[in-house]
């Protein structure tokens, strides 16, 4: 699995927003890893922030 999908499976399990560390314990990736992701997943859209420094899936 791709570790975007990872990311975003795992922040779909929580079911709330989650900040890039929760996301990096959750998953077991590196923090530095769940960054760039991040970043990817922000440029895309598939990822909004309803509070500040928490991020969750966009809905689609």
């Amino acid at each position: 699995m791709e570790e975007k999908e990872v990311v975003l499976e795992a922040m779909r399990k929580a079911g709330e927003p989650l900040n890039a560390g929760k996301v990096a314990e959750l998953t077991g990736l590196d923090r530095k890893v769940v960054d760039k992701v991040f970043t990817a997943l922000k440029k895309e859209g598939l990822i909004v922030s309803p509070v500040r420094c928490k991020w969750e899936p966009a809905q689609k």
